[in-house]
């Protein structure tokens, strides 16, 4: 029987919105290993008493990846989580770095990604149906590839008429970049193209602020926040005493 890995998504916090197959991977686990917030959430679900807990900083992707492939080596049940999807600036992509960059051995590893719902999705429905036309999801974050990159993409994904997710739009050592990613996009988007920022979705925490481009500010986000910039076609449905609806057009007209 050839080693197993599992590369789990736990959704975006919600316990309704964490998957079977997710459950089902979690209850076979040795060993669960990932950053201490989705390792908590995972514990809460129920693990089998005797898993071994791996929690390690959200910066040691690439070592945790490497030491889940070594517990699968040893004949263990590997459990890597990640929040919303696994394969959305999740685990999946430094798992499989791990193997390109790993012994050969390691390429006859079991490894089986469990998709999760990611936090565009959740966020999505929260807010109406803001993704009904294209959209791309882009991270803010430039731990990993150069400022002066995300600004070109956010700019030409505004350029091409692009709903727009940001994923990571702000933390502590990055409290400026959100506003200069605003900055960007006024250069191409109209002042009142609706901008959506959606905090702890499906948790307690929840916050919804809709607003728009002209009046978006970075301190209304944080590390838990996704920020959505709508598009041309995108729609606003008001009501009276609730955050309004956000729908975007089928077809271009």
């Amino acid at each position: 029987m050839s080693p197993v890995l599992y590369v789990v998504g736990l959704g975006p916090g919600a316990m309704e919105q964490i998957t079977q197959e997710a459950q089902g991977a979690l209850a076979r686990a040795t060993d669960v290993l990932g950053y201490d917030l989705y390792v908590t959430r995972a514990i809460a679900l129920g693990i089998p008493e005797k898993t071994t807990i791996h929690m390690t900083d959200n910066r040691e992707e690439l070592d945790r990846a490497r030491h889940a492939l070594e517990l699968a080596m040893q004949g263990r049940i590997p459990v890597v989580v990640s929040g919303g999807d696994s394969g959305v600036f999740g685990m999946a992509s430094a798992v499989f770095e791990a193997v390109a960059g790993g012994p050969e051995v390691w390429r006859d590893i079991d490894i089986r990604i469990i998709p999760g719902v990611t936090a565009v999705l959740s966020v999505a429905a929260r807010l109406g149906a803001p993704l009904g036309g294209d959209f791309c999801v882009i991270s803010l974050s430039d731990n990993l590839k150069p400022w002066d990159l995300v600004a070109r993409r956010l700019r030409l994904a505004a350029e091409a008429g692009l709903v727009i997710a940001l994923y990571n739009p702000r933390s502590r050592s990055r409290p400026g970049q959100l506003d200069l990613g605003f900055a960007t996009l006024r250069e191409v988007l109209a002042d009142g193209t609706p901008v959506a920022f959606a905090r702890a979705i499906g948790r307690p925490a929840e916050q919804v602020e809709i607003t728009t481009l002209a009046r978006a500010r970075g301190e209304s986000a944080d590390m838990s926040t996704l920020v959505l910039i709508g598009c041309a076609h995108t729609r606003v449905i008001e009501r009276q005493g609730q955050n309004p609806w956000l729908y975007t057009l089928r077809r271009v007209p």
